[in-house]
């Protein structure tokens, strides 16, 4: 086959619709199973909300600004898992000390996360993808890390199946970049049904010596 303009222009479009009709197909896959999971998990979501608002006190959702596709910023919703004890001088204690043993049972069962199917509702996320990490983050990515931020950000990704928080960052990063190259509709539903596995046997839940994940603070150059 003789390789022309107008040749590599038909390629070009048809690469770009089949892009197209698969980030549609995600969306739609989104829609349907956030709306349907947060339809059969709302006794839970309600159940979750009375033990968070008695053992942690108000308020019981947390809300914090993530950056989502392309870095855009939204406010990303969980169930509150830590107490808000501070220094005299106004700044937070450090994880280990707020999070409680009901807020670690959240965190291991992946129970605080579930307002997140919100989220997932809005187009601010999707249910599968890299997750969404601090914006002070954005200014310390290498340009290869900063594609974590092409497609929407996740409830649970590659790096979340393969590792999660025992993984270094340079790990995670390299995993979310990997599923931004090869994401697919099978993927994400081999993704979805590891997530199920990992949840239930609670695996790489924090980082070895912290109670979740340490700062990330850039990427050293070699």
């Amino acid at each position: 086959m003789i390789i022309t303009y107008s040749n590599i222009r038909k390629i070009d479009t048809i690469n770009k619709m089949s892009s197209t009709f698969c980030n549609s197909l995600k969306r739609v896959i989104d829609l349907i199973g956030s709306f349907t999971l947060l339809l059969l998990l709302s006794p839970i979501h309600l159940v979750l909300f009375i033990l968070v608002w008695f053992f942690l006190g108000w308020p019981v959702i947390f809300s914090q600004e993530r950056p989502g596709l392309h870095g855009k910023l939204f406010r990303l919703y969980k169930f509150r898992s830590m107490r808000d004890l501070r220094t005299r001088d106004g700044t937070l204690l450090p994880d280990e000390q707020r999070l409680t043993r009901f807020g670690r049972f959240l965190r291991s069962t992946s129970l605080d996360e579930l307002p997140e199917f919100f989220n997932v509702l809005k187009g601010d996320m999707s249910l599968v993808g890299p997750r969404p990490l601090l914006v002070q983050y954005l200014e310390r990515y290498t340009p290869e890390q900063a594609r974590r931020h092409e497609v929407r950000p996740g409830i649970t990704g590659w790096a979340q199946v393969n590792g999660r928080n025992a993984l270094s960052w340079e790990e995670k990063f390299k995993l979310d970049v990997w599923y931004v190259d090869h994401r697919s509709f099978w993927l994400d539903m081999q993704i979805l049904f590891m997530t199920l596995a990992k949840v239930f046997k609670r695996e790489g839940i924090s980082a070895e010596g912290s109670a979740t994940a340490p700062e990330f603070m850039g990427t050293k150059e070699k």
